[in-house]
């Protein structure tokens, strides 16, 4: 009989993971406690922008004309129960509010909430990024809470999911790592990931502490990667070296390779800061804090590329006072392809503008509404071109696509000063200074 498949949690992780498991076949029920959100997914919408997800949605969500109708939405923890044979729990597990740590109380509250109602065998498995040891704990609760006791078992499957490619990156991922204790558990994984496996992914299995330690580990490497680049871009404001071209030549070398090595502001999201924040707290915890002191500092580097920016901004437009200075800023979302502007480096920058006297215009083209409730006193455009008129200086700090293709003749147009900084490293100095631009980048002073 096929399996079927509860996702608990619909909000970034959990509504992709929903959609993905019924294109790959399986009967879903999603669950969620916020009524809003419920609604917004059975008429097959979802409350943040990430490309394809939306069409995937509508084309299984029950009562869509046209849908499979493999996927639904309850709010009832007995029906999740009743019906699911596996149950992915995928809640968020932000930073702890004045402290490092990680907030595991959505989780805790899951499983609380769904134990009870276990009367039948069932696999629950974690896809929420949790301090190692949060599993074995997690086991011996839901056994002891659950009616089946041990024949209700769990497994953590971390999720790796990229804002802007989340769709692609959970239908074809680029490995599958799930934390089992028995055969049984790593049975039924396989059966729901059949599909991805038989196109070719990997399939690693481990004990609860590696799976959980792969999400950090991971995170805390990318993080080590571009903090490591934007340290040599420093360097090389000091000694006047192009951090772009010695880049590119640490790129050719297979063991370093060229991805994440762009400098810029540095890196922000709902995940790498508060993942990275949340390793070193559980390391001082289990005793190990001396193995992760050196991502106190890929933290320190990362936090300083925002006031470096705001720096470089001042200096280029005089070296004295922001006051009754006008500044665009392109961009408001930590990355392209997303709407998410937590942490977002872009409005930080914006923001500490804002704050010492700068007229600051902020354009984005997915991020408007987030930016607004998060920024209410910066000014928004609803175009590039309208966010550029009469500025003084235009600072580029989200990499879209958008942004790279405008036309600098024609900002030039409607710029006050043609001066443009590159918080990004993604546009062309050479058709911006041709076009009269004065272009700036950081890392780059004589590019």
């Amino acid at each position: 009989m096929a399996l079927k498949i509860t996702v608990i949690g619909t909000g970034y992780l959990g509504a992709t993971h929903a959609a993905a498991m019924a294109e790959l076949g399986f009967e879903v029920l999603g669950l969620d406690v916020v009524p809003e959100k419920i609604e917004m997914l059975q008429r097959g919408e979802v409350p943040m922008y990430e490309p394809g997800l939306e069409e995937l949605l509508r084309k299984h969500v029950a009562g869509i004309e046209g849908s499979s109708g493999r996927l639904r939405f309850t709010m009832d923890f007995a029906e999740v129960a009743a019906f699911g044979d596996v149950h992915f729990v995928c809640v968020n597990t932000p930073q702890k509010h004045g402290e490092y740590a990680c907030d595991m109380s959505y989780v805790d509250s899951a499983f609380a909430q769904l134990a009870p109602h276990l009367t039948k065998p069932a696999l629950v498995v974690g896809k929420s990024t949790v301090p190692v040891g949060s599993a074995d704990r997690l086991a011996r609760e839901l056994s002891a809470a659950a009616p089946v006791g041990a024949e209700a078992q769990l497994a953590w499957n971390p999720e790796f999911l990229r804002e802007g490619f989340a769709v692609k990156d959970t239908l074809h991922p680029d490995r599958i790592v799930v934390g089992v204790r028995s055969a049984h558990a790593e049975k039924l994984l396989r059966e729901v990931y059949a599909g991805p496996v038989g196109e070719g992914s990997p399939f690693v299995v481990t004990d609860f502490p590696t799976s959980e330690l792969v999400k950090t580990a991971a995170n805390s490497f990318l993080a080590t990667k571009i903090s490591f680049i934007n340290a040599m871009a420093e360097v090389c404001e000091a000694a006047g070296g192009d951090v772009v071209k010695l880049a590119e030549a640490l790129g050719y070398d297979d063991r370093i390779g060229k991805k994440f090595l762009r400098a810029g502001i540095g890196f922000g999201g709902g995940c790498l800061p508060k993942d990275i924040r949340a390793f070193m707290a559980r390391a001082g915890e289990l005793g190990a804090d001396q193995a992760l002191t050196f991502l106190r500092e890929i933290d320190s580097i990362n936090m300083r590329r925002r006031g470096q920016m705001v720096e470089m901004a001042r200096e280029a437009l005089g070296g004295g006072s922001f006051l009754g200075k006008r500044v665009a800023v392109l961009g408001a979302t930590f990355k392209p392809d997303s709407d998410d502007v937590r942490d977002s480096p872009a409005l930080n920058v914006a923001g500490q503008i804002h704050l010492q006297g700068g007229q600051v215009t902020v354009y984005d083209p997915k991020g408007m509404v987030n930016a607004g409730r998060l920024f209410p006193t910066l000014a928004y455009a609803e175009t590039a071109v309208d966010a550029v008129r009469g500025a003084d200086a235009v600072l580029h700090l989200t990499e879209w696509r958008e942004f790279r293709e405008l036309d600098p003749a024609a900002l030039g147009e409607v710029a006050s000063n043609r001066l443009i900084l590159d918080g990004r490293n993604a546009l062309d100095p050479a058709v911006w200074r041709g076009a009269g631009w004065t272009y700036r980048a950081m890392g780059r002073p004589s590019a």
